[in-house]
């Protein structure tokens, strides 16, 4: 018998066009590695600007041309999603796609609003920050959670971050984030508790941002 999560992903509709024969594998043990990963960004969201590894063991992505998925967004993905949580990702890829209809049965959408959740491969062309769900004042918690691949979260233009979580300040250096970025999220603080929750992936680790922490630009 296939657990009940499985067999309703193979049977429903959200399977239509999977191809089982080159399907990426999920976490090998989906309890623990699920409940670890979670661990890892509730750390990461807590502590902004901490560089937190997520550590699980699941394969790399590569698209046509060799453009790589980090592992943290796939662990994070799977770890999250579900049936009810619709996902965006910023460019088509069909192993990604798969691998996330099948292993969690969320349903991919091309909807900024709808997504519950989001792949942003290319942070130079990401879409506009207010384009995404920022959640309404009785549900704010349904606003939009991110996750963003950038070159490097250590080697790029210092930036100061405050606020819930940080003692003081915190120093971040994330690579390749356009400024119209931190232009649009500054211009959201005026819909708090509304927002949108992002995290900065680059390999196997993440950095959390969440809509609570004020971010100074040099």
């Amino acid at each position: 018998m296939l657990p009940d999560k499985l067999s309703t992903t193979l049977h429903g509709s959200n399977a239509a066009g999977i191809d089982l024969a080159t399907l990426t594998p999920g976490f090998s043990d989906t309890v623990h590695d699920s409940q670890g990963v979670f661990r890892a960004l509730l750390d990461a969201l807590s502590r902004p600007g901490k560089i937190v590894s997520i550590d699980a063991v699941l394969p790399g992505f590569e698209q046509d041309g060799g453009t790589h998925v980090p592992m943290a967004a796939f662990a994070a993905l799977l770890a999250l999603a579900d049936y009810s949580t619709p996902v965006l990702l910023q460019h088509e890829h069909r192993g990604l796609s798969d691998a996330l209809r099948f292993h969690t049965g969320a349903p991919l959408t091309l909807d900024l609003a709808q997504a519950v959740f989001a792949y942003l491969h290319d942070a130079g062309s990401m879409p506009p920050l207010d384009a995404f769900s920022l959640g309404d004042p009785e549900t704010p918690e349904s606003g939009a959670m991110l996750f963003i691949r950038v070159d490097s979260l250590e080697h790029g233009t210092p930036m100061t971050w405050r606020g819930p979580g940080i003692r003081d300040k915190q120093t971040v250096r994330i690579a390749s984030v356009p400024a119209s970025f931190w232009h649009e999220r500054a211009l959201l603080a005026s819909e708090f508790p509304c927002g949108i929750d992002c995290y900065f992936v680059h390999g196997g680790s993440v950095i959390g941002l969440p809509r609570t922490t004020r971010v100074e630009v040099a």
